[in-house]
Parts: C-alpha cells; sequence; structure tokens
C-alpha cells in the first residue's frame, strides 16, 4: 500500500507508448542538467581567476566563448549521433561498436560516475542557492541535500512522463526567471551606458600568478555547464514518434538556451564586478544587483535551486538506461535491464539514489569540493563517441559522408583537448579519483561478463553429452520431535515418492526414546535414522549424513524436506529456533541436494 502511495500503480507494457514524451517535456527531462549547470559554471571560472588576483576577471568572457564554441561543435556532433543511432547512441554504444569492447567499456564507466556526480554536484548547488538566500539553514544542508535526492529518486520511480510533468514548470520557470534577469540587467547597461562596476580589489597579495595553466584550470572549470549535453542521445526512444528528429530539435533547442544562459551570466557577473563568495552565489549576488532583495530575487533563487535539484533528474533518466544497455549485453547484474511497475528502470534509479546520498555524506554536502571530480569522465566519454563516429563514417561512408567525418573528427580533437586539460588541471584537486575509479569499474564490469560467460557455458543445451539422469532419489526428513507440522512434511514426502527416510540428532536419550515411541505410531511407515552427536552439533551431524550419502551414492538425488513452523506475526519468529534456516544456508550450494520447505502456518 506505501509503495503503490508513492509510486502509483502498475503500468502495462502495452501503455510503454503511451509514457513517451513531447520535446516539451523532453527539454524538462533530459536538459535540466545541461540547462541548471549555468548556475555554478560561471562561478567556478571565476573562483579560479581570482586565485591570480581580481584585476583579471575580465578573462572569463573569452573563456566562456571558447566553452561555447565547444558546445556548437558537441551540439552538431550528437545530432548526427542521434541521426545514426535511432535506438539511443549514447557513448557506450557509439564506442562499443565502433571501436570495440575496452572503449566502450570506458566510455560507460566514465558515464556512470559523472551520473553519480552530476546527482551529487546539482542537489548541492540547489541547496547552496537555498543556503544563500537564508543562511540559518546551512548548518543542515547535509541533510537537505539528502531530502532532495529522495524526492526526485520517488518522482522518478513513478514514470518517465509523470516526472517529466512535474518537472517542466520548475524548469520553465528557471529558464523564464534567468532570461528577465538577464535582459533587465542588460536594459539597465544600456541605460548605463554599459560601464563596467570594477571588481572589489583582491586581499593583500595573490595565491597564483596569473599564467597559461592558470587560465586552463578554469576554462576546465568553466567546462561543467557541458555535463548533460549527451543525455539527449541516451534517450531518443523516450521520444514521440519521429523519435530522432524530435530528440534532433530538443538538442538544438537546448543548446541555445544553454549558450545564451552561460554567455549572459558570464557578461553580468563582470559587468557588475562580481566575485565569488562563501556564503552566496554569482547568480545570486547577479540577481541581488539587478533587482534588489525584493520578491523577484527569492523568485530567481528559488528556480535556482528547483533546476539544480531536478537537474539530478537527467542522471536518473541516463544512468538506469546506460545501466540497463551494460546489463542486456551481460556487463552488469540482469536485474538492472528489468522494468518496474511504471515502466522505468527502477533498479538503476534507487542505486543511484543511494550511490549519490553517500557522496553527499562523505563531501558533507560542498559545492566546490565535488566540482572538481565533475567532468572528466563525461569529456572522456565525449571523446570516445566522437572518435567511433569518425571510424563509422570511414568505413560505412554514405551520403555527406565527408561533412559528417569532418563535424565529428573537430568534435573528437575539441573534446580530447578538453579531456587532457581538465584532467591535469584537476589532477590534483580531485581527479585522480575518478581516473582511479574508471578502471575499477571496468574491472567490474569485465568480471561480472566472465561469469555470465561460465554460466552460459555451463547450462548450455549444446555441450557434448546430456548430464547423467540420476537413479534414485533418498527423501530426508530432518526432524526434533513428532508434531503436525513433521506429519505434514511426511505426507508430502511420500507422495512424492524415493527413498524416504526421517532423520534425528540424538543429543537427548530420553527425548530420542520418546520420539521413536510416537515415531512408530504417526511415521505411516517411514524409518527413522537416529544419528549419534556426542558434541550435540545437530547440523554437523545432519551434514555429516548427508555427505556420506551422497559420497556411496553419487548418481542419486538428496532432497531434503524441511517442516517449517511459520508463525503468525513477523516478530514471533525470533522466539523460535532458526535450525531451518541454519541448514538452508549450509545446503544451498552442495550439488545434487535439492531443499524443499513445507510450511506450517501459526494462526496466532
Amino acid at each position: 500500500m506505501l509503495k503503490r502511495w508513492f509510486v502509483g500503480d502498475p503500468l502495462k507494457t502495452a501503455q510503454a507508448a503511451h509514457e513517451r514524451l513531447s520535446k516539451r517535456l523532453a527539454l524538462a527531462v533530459f536538459s535540466s542538467d545541461a540547462l541548471s549547470s549555468v548556475a555554478y559554471a560561471t562561478e567556478e571560472i571565476l573562483l579560479v581567476l581570482t586565485l591570480a588576483g581580481t584585476a583579471v576577471v575580465a578573462a572569463s568572457i573569452p573563456i566562456s566563448l571558447s566553452i561555447v564554441g565547444l558546445l556548437a561543435i558537441l551540439t552538431m556532433s550528437y545530432r548526427q549521433i542521434i541521426f545514426e543511432y535511432p535506438s539511443g547512441g549514447g557513448a557506450y554504444i557509439v564506442a562499443k561498436s565502433n571501436l570495440g569492447e575496452w572503449p566502450g567499456l570506458t566510455a560507460a564507466a566514465s558515464l556512470m560516475i559523472d551520473y553519480v556526480l552530476t546527482v551529487a554536484v546539482s542537489v548541492a548547488a540547489g541547496i547552496a542557492a537555498v543556503t544563500s538566500a537564508v543562511p540559518e539553514l546551512l548548518p543542515h544542508r547535509e541533510a537537505l541535500c539528502i531530502a532532495a535526492i529522495v524526492t526526485v529518486l520517488v518522482v522518478n520511480l513513478r514514470g518517465v512522463r509523470e516526472s517529466g510533468k512535474v518537472f517542466a514548470v520548475p524548469t520553465y520557470l528557471f529558464i523564464g526567471m534567468l532570461l528577465i534577469m538577464l535582459g533587465s540587467g542588460f536594459l539597465k547597461m544600456l541605460l548605463g551606458g554599459g560601464a563596467a562596476t570594477p571588481p572589489p580589489p583582491s586581499p593583500a597579495g595573490v595565491a597564483e600568478p596569473l599564467t597559461v595553466f592558470l587560465i586552463l584550470r578554469a576554462f576546465s572549470s568553466g567546462c561543467t555547464a557541458l555535463t548533460g549535453v549527451e543525455v539527449i542521445s541516451n534517450g531518443v526512444t523516450a521520444f514521440k514518434k519521429p523519435e530522432s528528429k524530435n530528440a534532433a530539435l530538443t538538442m538544438l533547442g537546448m543548446a541555445a538556451i544553454l549558450a545564451t544562459l552561460f554567455m549572459g551570466i558570464s557578461v553580468m557577473a563582470y559587468h557588475y564586478g562580481i566575485v565569488p563568495k562563501e556564503d552566496e552565489t554569482v547568480v545570486s549576488q547577479i540577481a541581488r544587483a539587478t533587482f534588489g532583495t525584493g520578491a523577484l530575487y527569492y523568485l530567481v533563487q528559488g528556480s535556482t535551486m528547483l533546476i539544480l535539484v531536478l537537474a539530478a533528474n537527467s542522471a536518473f533518466a541516463g544512468f538506469p538506461r546506460l545501466a540497463s544497455l551494460l546489463a542486456r549485453d551481460g556487463y552488469m547484474p540482469h536485474q538492472m535491464a528489468m522494468m518496474g511497475d511504471r515502466l522505468v528502470f527502477s533498479n538503476g534509479i534507487i542505486i543511484l539514489g543511494v550511490f549519490s546520498c553517500l557522496l553527499i555524506v562523505l563531501f558533507q554536502g560542498d559545492t566546490h569540493a565535488l566540482i572538481p571530480l565533475y567532468a572528466v569522465g563525461v569529456f572522456l566519454s565525449f571523446t570516445l563517441s566522437q572518435a567511433g563516429m569518425v571510424k563509422r563514417w570511414r568505413i560505412k561512408k554514405g551520403p555527406h559522408w565527408r561533412h559528417k567525418l569532418a563535424v565529428n573528427g573537430a568534435g573528437a580533437v575539441a573534446t580530447a583537448a578538453a579531456t587532457l586539460v581538465i584532467a591535469s588541471t584537476k589532477f590534483s584537486h580531485g581527479a585522480w579519483i575518478v581516473i582511479v575509479l574508471v578502471p575499477l569499474l571496468i574491472a567490474l564490469f569485465l568480471a561480472i561478463h566472465r561469469h555470465y560467460q561460465a554460466v552460459s557455458e555451463q547450462v548450455s543445451l549444446s555441450r557434448d553429452h546430456r548430464p547423467p539422469r540420476p537413479s534414485r532419489n533418498v527423501v530426508l526428513i530432518p526432524i526434533g520431535g513428532v508434531n503436525r507440522a513433521v506429519v505434514r512434511a511426511v505426507d508430502y514426502a511420500r507422495s512424492r515418492g524415493g527413498d524416504v527416510r526421517a532423520v534425528m540428532v540424538s543429543v537427548d536419550k530420553e527425548e530420542t526414546a520418546l520420539t521413536e515411541i510416537q515415531w512408530a505410531q504417526w511415521g505411516c511407515g517411514v524409518p527413522l535414522i537416529v544419528l549419534p552427536s556426542p558434541y550435540r552439533s545437530i547440523l554437523g551431524s545432519l551434514l555429516e549424513y548427508i555427505e556420506s550419502i551422497l559420497e556411496k551414492e553419487p548418481d542419486n538425488w538428496v532432497t531434503v524436506v524441511l517442516p517449517e513452523i511459520l508463525p503468525a506475526r513477523w516478530w514471533q519468529n525470533i522466539l523460535h529456533n532458526q535450525r531451518a534456516l541454519l541448514l538452508k544456508a549450509a545446503l544451498l550450494f552442495k550439488d545434487r541436494v535439492i531443499l524443499t520447505d513445507v510450511p506450517f502456518h501459526l494462526t496466532r
């Protein structure tokens, strides 16, 4: 009942077509990560530049322009991938099908890490927007972050279309409020003659000199604005028909909005002379400078908080789909490929939520502590997908293949350069963690794949000969006394046929003698085997007896029929011994041993 209240009633498989998204809803579901990153991307650029003093913040404008140029290249590249892979062309599929297993798994591992970071960073940044407006909440940011993640998780478990409806309003409210803020700011610039306000003077001394490395580091921090760009290409099948056309148009719209908001915030931050503060975000400072502290300021902060928290939805849309593709190919547990009651990959959604909460706890919900880990994985996956498309065009050719090759080639070169810059400049600040985790994840994928291959080989019917058919079935009924539960188990065992025996371990001579007398009356002719146990080890004696049967009769089955009393209420289980449970655990992995439970249900 509780699950139905939170998640909703199950949906039929036939309803999957009706759960598909229009372009308007898809923009909210798949683009919230990319769009929300404008709330902190400019701030991350300024955080690095101000290490060389506030006088160099003007460099944020050309850095932002270069990132927008990279966005344009990625948008054109991924549009081509969308049309070439209409069933979903994420980095894993493109890299694996064109470059091979290892590049594909590298792309998958990179993206999975990035999806977890997306949730943690987005939610932490969203809560930072709240604490900027209400500083009294700062000590509670971890709890607020975890509550926000759980909320987004539950909404996603309700289904793709329903989550799209929930997230559409905050997404478009955020876009609208930022456009109003930027429009008002630019109008003030024009009316004021466009003179920029100088930033406040730097504290005595600067942390670092202005070098090429510092500029590259600022660029790598700003590249967080591009995370989430690939999510639409992963989810093409979630769009209404024609899927590829709708996905490509949505990607264009997302890129245009992202570029406008990102450049607008960078220009306004420079115009107002804004530098990052410990207790207030850059967007909050721009909104305060534009609107004062009235209702519009709080509306900007509220919508920013909502979009940042809900930006985690892009990861909740992408991670489960990627996990399902890996599971389908045998690189993750098969359960990840199974859809839940609401036609979503519930297992992937829950796992993503758990790991994201762990990250929040480990980094205490601090956005600036999480950012250095961000973007390395996603840019590595960008590079692999673009390189895969380059190889595809060279082999496949087809109409306009040289033009397509040039677009994806430019994307591969640009993202490869960005990957090297991000990895090198952020390495000592935490990026090394991602670089270490990627090969560990690949090793896990390969281990899972080897296991499934071994299982497939061992259970396959195409092997040389049929397994030998057991000649006899020995049925054992472990008992500790004679009661209605035991008699029921005896009746069941006799109905199945075979060599039926009751087995009792003698730990008390008087109880054993009483049981033998009762068995003569109630045992229905089934022989009772009494096993001595000088050390009172019931489980050990039973296992030794079973082993002796298996050794003497290697072609036979041994079926253990367990009479088990089940209490009427769950808490009553602690009042009964767990002998049956221990025996199940001991016998579960033994070859040619079958366990059959015969429950006897108590009524009170």
